[in-house]
This record gives structure tokens, C-alpha cells and sequence, in this order.
């Protein structure tokens, strides 16, 4: 065969050494901040909760509440958690968006939970407008 024309088990062992390995993988997640981390992952949630509560684009489309209240509360759970760690810097823009969410929950459910009874409203304390 040719140099031009690369065999079948070349192409193989060029596709495997392109993809990193899970030693590599598993270092390069050690070299992410542990703040970084946080922040991402509530990000995260934050944008789930507000398209399940129909505030996205695409609105009422996939809006659901129960979805909603469930990751607002593992939101909580994980701000409340992880503020004194990552500190005010850090924690208050995600404070401000979990209470956003919380009071966005409120106006989006027919039957309004009591005070103290919303979603992450057990890690927060109860939200008031």
C-alpha cells in the first residue's frame, strides 16, 4: 500500500489516541475549581427549573411544575450547602436566582404553597416577594 492511502488499522489506532482516555479525563476534572464546579452545576439547575416552569422560549410547552419544584429544591439544597464554601462572591448571584425561581414557582402554581412549604423553601427559609 501506499503512505497516501492510510489502512484500516491505522485509521483505528489514529481515532483511539484522539480521544482521551479516562486517566486524562480524571485529571483534567481535578484541574476545575471546586468553585467552578459548584457554580456550573447550579447553572445548570437554574436553567432546568426555569424551562420547566415556562419561562423559556417555547413557554407553557414544557412546563411542569412538579419537575420545577424538585430541581428549585436540589438548587436550595445545593446554594445553602455550598455558599459558605464558595463564598458571598460566588453564592449571592446564585442566592438572587434561586429566590427569582422560587418566587417565579409561586406565581406559576394555581394552588399557592404555604409559607415556608415552596420548593427549597426548607433549606431557605420561606420567600416572600
Amino acid at each position: 500500500m501506499s503512505d497516501a492511502i492510510p489502512r484500516h488499522d491505522e485509521h483505528d489506532k489514529h481515532d483511539k489516541n484522539d480521544s482521551p482516555d479516562f486517566d486524562t479525563m480524571t485529571r483534567d476534572i481535578a484541574d476545575v475549581p471546586a468553585v467552578e464546579v459548584i457554580t456550573t452545576v447550579a447553572v445548570h439547575l437554574m436553567s432546568a427549573a426555569a424551562v420547566n416552569l415556562g419561562l423559556a422560549e417555547e413557554g407553557t410547552a414544557h412546563k411542569d411544575l412538579d419537575e420545577a419544584r424538585k430541581l428549585i429544591t436540589s438548587l436550595a439544597g445545593l446554594v445553602t450547602a455550598g455558599a459558605p464554601e464558595i463564598g458571598s462572591y460566588h453564592a449571592a448571584p446564585l442566592r438572587d436566582g434561586l429566590k427569582s425561581l422560587q418566587l417565579a414557582f409561586r406565581e406559576a402554581s394555581v394552588v399557592a404553597d404555604e409559607p415556608g412549604q415552596g420548593p427549597g423553601e426548607k433549606f431557605t427559609g420561606p420567600v416572600i416577594g
